[in-house]
């Protein structure tokens, strides 16, 4: 069995894939363009990919070509109508990142709440040194256990983040963009409500038909102007132009985004006009990629294709 992966980068290079060589021969490419793709998969039994598009054009001439694992969640680069009509199966990986998301989910939000950058740079600059008094009371912060936390697509990040927002005090809701009925133990509200009442705003919804511009500007001035908005979902939920404006006249007070509309950012980007990290922190979509999680990633990774080809 010969097993290829498309874009092994995207795992990153410190994570082992040496269980895979016990399985049969493995070739690892870092990145791989569609007519890249048309070769390298010509004679491949399992395809690994997380961006690569898979399509006709990309394994139309791969034979030999039973089982397609993507290393991710979301399967929009793969043409499942063209694997069905090959008869070509497919696998996607959920949960393994719940844990490190809903963590990178609150680093980010303490940082905007506490104003961490403002304090790190007034002590690095020695401004604290020889001050006259031992606490600095420049910028304010509130407690989350005083402050409504809204979280926008309830799956398990979502639910694990409620959890967590909940074990500070925090009044939690969530809004279902696909309008599922309510979940046993959450407080399901409209979003208008949602957006109206809520003092955090934590995205962790798919990007769907429902979701697609969602927080757009109208959205956005019905928050409250001390709100802080977290997108660790999809990008294209947010759009980017209307959250640059709704920053620079202070409709929001902050947002803490891991997710963009173009990944990598472009320069272009309105957000990059935005240099106060008390306003706005950008991380470069890294919330999922804890050492545990693309481990545990892997690891199901490696096990599906066990499973597939029944190899105990």
């Amino acid at each position: 069995m010969k097993l290829v992966f498309l874009d092994a980068k995207t795992i990153g290079s410190d994570i082992n894939l040496s269980a895979f060589e016990t399985l049969g021969e493995v070739v690892y490419y870092d990145f791989t363009t569609p007519d890249e793709a048309s070769i390298r998969s010509r004679d491949a039994d399992v395809l690994i990919v997380n961006k690569t598009e898979i399509n006709a054009k990309t394994i139309g001439e791969a034979s030999h070509l039973k089982l397609i694992c993507v290393t991710a969640t979301g399967t929009n680069n793969l043409d499942k109508d063209y694997l069905k009509s090959r008869g070509i199966a497919w696998r996607n990986v959920a949960g393994y990142s719940t844990d490190s998301v809903a963590q990178h989910t609150f680093a980010m939000l303490f940082y905007l709440l506490e104003k961490m950058r403002y304090y790190d740079d007034y002590v690095k600059e020695e401004r604290y040194v020889s001050d006259r008094i031992f606490t600095h009371f420049a910028e304010h912060f509130h407690e989350l256990a005083s402050m409504r936390f809204g979280i926008i697509g309830l799956g398990n990040i979502g639910r694990k983040v409620a959890q967590i927002a909940s074990a500070f005090g925090a009044d939690v809701v969530y809004y279902s963009a696909s309008h599922q009925p309510p979940q046993e133990g959450y407080h399901q509200v409209d979003l208008d409500t949602l957006l109206a009442t809520s003092d955090i705003i934590s995205i962790h919804a798919p990007l769907t038909v429902h979701t697609q511009g969602l927080i757009n500007s109208a959205a956005l001035e019905k928050m409250k102007p001390s709100a802080i908005l977290l997108n660790l979902g999809r990008g294209p939920i947010v759009v980017e132009t209307d959250l640059a404006n709704a920053l620079k006249k202070g409709t929001i007070a902050a947002a803490g985004l891991d997710v963009l509309s173009q990944e990598p950012m472009t320069d272009d980007n309105p957000l990059l006009s935005i240099k106060d990290s008390k306003k706005l922190l950008i991380t470069p979509h890294i919330a999922w990629a804890a050492i545990e999680a693309r481990t545990r990633l892997m690891e199901i990774i490696y096990g599906q294709i066990k499973d597939f080809f029944s190899i105990s």
